[in-house]
């Protein structure tokens, strides 16, 4: 019977028992070295950010097309997006009408630099004399059903391709500016 008082006098202290006086003490989620504080540490987030960068580095590192507009909206805390003074009619007056031209040379600027993208790839497997082939498709010597080869057949045909965008580009950026330039005249006058 004595034993069973020596038992219940170690889950109490001062009558009241020790349980809700018991808090649990959370271990660091990623264990400590012997003989450094906790805050010498790094933090567990800052060793989560250095785990992502390490495994996500090959998406991290590819190039993103930036934004022609310096205009970004305020997001709050909880994600919420306001647009503040962007959302009024001096806003729609300042960034101005919707240019076809324009959008459509980017579309053909991002078509362009796939066709690009592509010319590399195949240009690193073939010899030196792809310059001079390339040349006579350009002149005219050389048709391109005379090109025996699949991969200069191939860089040929991209190059064509790549050299048609950029004049097509070249025209409707110039088209783009002839109307701006025009309609800055008709304010003007």
């Amino acid at each position: 019977m004595k034993q069973e008082n020596e038992f219940e006098d170690e889950f109490e202290v001062d009558g009241v028992p020790v349980s809700p006086l018991l808090s649990r003490q959370r271990s660091n989620r990623y264990g400590s070295v012997p003989g450094l504080d906790d805050e010498e540490l790094a933090s567990p987030e800052e060793l989560e950010r250095q785990i992502t960068m390490e495994e996500w580095w090959p998406i991290l590192r590819l190039p993103v097309r930036h934004r022609k507009c310096a205009i970004q909206p305020h997001i709050d805390e909880y994600f919420g997006v306001d647009w503040g003074a962007f959302a009024t009619v001096d806003f729609e007056r300042y960034a101005g009408q919707f240019d076809k031209a324009r959008y459509k040379a980017d579309k053909l600027k991002e078509k362009l630099g796939n066709v690009i993208l592509m010319m590399e790839t195949i240009s690193g497997r073939l010899p030196e004399a792809k310059f001079a082939v390339l040349r006579y498709v350009r002149k005219g010597i050389i048709d391109l059903g005379h090109i025996e080869s699949l991969d200069m057949y191939e860089l040929a045909r991209l190059d064509l391709r790549a050299r048609r965008l950029r004049n097509e580009i070249r025209q409707l950026r110039k088209a783009s500016w002839n109307r701006r330039q025009g309609q800055l005249a008709e304010v003007e006058a």
